[in-house]
C-alpha cells in the first residue's frame, strides 16, 4: 500500500481495475477484497487527510487513544465479518457497559434488573422484576411496547419510567425532536433486560477493541501491493456522472466505482439535501486517573449534552494522572458547512428523496454506492462491513 496526499499530475484513472470513493468500512472492504480475490489494482480516493473514516483513532498529546468521531464499539452477531476484520487486528475483550445518569443516579442501560432496584427501591423493584420474569422468561430484551400489550399495571409502569427517564429526553436532544414528533413504533422498541447482565450487547457473541487502535487495523486492510491511496481527494472535482457513462480526470472509465459518499453531494444538492443530524464533540483532558465508572454515561434526564465517554474506559490504556472525556452536542446538519453527517434522518419523505439520486446512477452498471452515506441508513461497523462484504462477491463473481 501507498499513501499519498493528493493525486499526482500524471494520474493515470485507466491504470486502475477499481477506484474506490471513501477509505473508511465500506471503501476499505471492497479494495482488499478485489485486490486480493480478483487481482484488481485499485485506487482508493480519501477525501479527509487520513484513512479509517469515521471509525479513525490517535493518540493525542498525553498518548491517550481518542476517537476523533465518537466512541466506536465493536459488536457483532456476524462470524463471516468477524473472522474478515480480524485478520488485520487482534481484539482486547472489553464489554462495553453504559450507564444511564437519571436525575444523579447512574443506572445501568438497558434497563435490567440492578435498575429496577435503584429506580423503584431494593423491595419494589424486586417485586417488579419477579412480574416480569414470570411474564416474559429471564435474560431476555423485551421492548416496552410489549410490556404495555400485557395491561398489566405493574409492567405498565416499568414501561412508563423507562420512556419517560431513558427514552423520551435523551430522544429529543439526540433527533431535535418534541414529544409528539418522535415516531410510537421507535419509541416501542425501547428494550428492558430481565437479568442481571449489565453489559450493552450482553448477547453478541463476538465484542471487544482493536488491540492497537482502529486506525492500525485499516492500516493492515489496505497494506496490499495492487492497492494505493490518496489523501486529501475529493473525488467531486474529477468525477463526472452521465446518463450510462462515468467520466474521471475527463476521460470515460471503464473500470468498477465503489462509491461510499453522499449521493446527494454527488449530484451538487440539486435534488435537495438529504437531512442528517450532526454532532459537535467536546473532548476535555482532566487531570485525574478517572472521571466515570464505565466507558459511557447517557445524560437521560439532564444537560445540553446527551452523553460523555471517557476512552481508557474502553480502550483499557493505563495514563496515569491524565484522562480524556468526549461531550457529544447534537444538531441538524449543515450540507456544505463542514460538519460530518452521522444520523440520517429516516423518514418516508427522505428515503423519496434518496430513491430520486439513486435512480440516476442505476444505468451505470459499474458504478457501486454502498455504506452509510452512500445507501442512506443507520449502520454499525459489522452492518457496514457486511455490506460491503456482500457487494464484493458480486464484483468479484461478475469477474470469474
Amino acid at each position: 500500500m501507498q499513501i499519498t496526499s493528493g493525486l499526482p499530475e500524471k494520474f493515470n484513472p485507466d491504470a486502475y481495475d477499481m477506484i474506490v470513493v471513501g477509505a473508511g468500512y465500506a471503501g476499505a472492504v471492497c479494495a482488499r477484497r478485489l485486490a486480493e480475490n480478483a487481482g484488481f489494482h485499485v485506487a482508493v480516493l480519501e477525501r479527509r487527510d487520513h484513512i479509517a473514516g469515521n471509525a479513525y483513532d490517535y493518540l493525542d498529546e498525553n498518548g491517550i487513544l481518542v476517537h476523533k468521531y465518537g466512541p466506536h464499539i465493536y459488536h457483532t452477531f456476524n462470524e463471516r465479518v468477524h473472522n474478515f476484520l480480524s485478520r488485520f487486528t487482534k481484539w482486547t475483550d472489553y464489554q462495553h457497559k453504559v450507564l444511564a445518569n437519571i436525575h444523579g443516579t447512574l443506572m445501568p442501560v438497558p434497563f435490567n434488573h440492578q435498575s429496577l432496584k435503584l429506580a423503584f427501591g431494593e423491595e419494589r423493584g424486586e417485586q417488579l422484576f419477579n412480574k416480569l420474569v414470570n411474564t416474559f422468561g429471564r435474560d431476555v430484551k423485551v421492548p416496552i411496547m410489549e410490556l404495555r400489550k400485557k395491561s398489566d399495571p405493574d409492567l405498565a409502569e416499568v414501561a412508563d419510567y423507562v420512556f419517560e427517564n431513558v427514552f423520551l429526553h435523551y430522544t429529543m436532544k439526540q433527533w431535535g425532536q418534541t414529544p409528539d414528533q418522535i415516531d410510537p413504533s421507535i419509541t416501542g422498541r425501547v428494550p428492558v433486560f430481565i437479568g442481571d447482565d449489565d453489559r450493552y450487547f450482553p448477547q453478541a457473541p463476538y465484542q471487544g477493541m482493536p488491540a492497537d487502535g482502529y486506525t492500525p487495523l485499516f492500516e493492515h486492510m489496505l497494506d496490499h501491493d495492487l492497492i494505493d491511496v490518496y489523501c486529501d481527494v475529493d473525488a467531486r472535482d474529477i468525477f463526472e456522472i452521465g446518463d450510462t457513462i462515468v467520466r474521471v480526470c475527463g476521460k470515460v472509465y471503464g473500470g468498477e466505482i465503489v462509491y461510499t459518499g453522499p449521493l446527494d453531494e454527488l449530484f451538487g444538492l440539486d435534488l435537495g439535501a438529504l437531512p442528517y443530524r450532526t454532532l459537535d464533540m467536546k473532548f476535555e483532558t482532566l487531570d485525574m486517573d478517572q472521571f466515570q465508572p464505565v466507558g459511557t454515561v447517557n445524560y437521560t434526564t439532564s444537560e445540553d449534552f446527551t452523553r460523555i465517554t471517557e476512552f481508557k474506559n474502553m480502550t483499557g490504556q493505563v495514563v496515569p494522572g491524565k484522562t480524556v472525556i468526549m461531550k457529544e452536542y447534537s444538531h441538524a446538519y449543515e450540507p456544505g458547512s463542514g460538519q460530518t453527517p452521522y444520523y440520517a434522518i429516516l423518514e418516508p419523505e427522505n428515503r423519496a428523496l434518496y430513491e430520486r439520486y439513486l435512480e440516476r446512477v442505476q444505468d451505470l452498471s459499474n458504478f457501486h454506492p454502498v455504506g452509510r452515506l452512500a445507501e442512506y441508513r443507520y449502520y454499525d461497523m459489522d452492518a457496514v462491513t457486511d455490506s460491503a462484504l456482500n457487494l464484493s462477491d458480486e464484483i468479484i463473481a461478475c469477474h470469474a
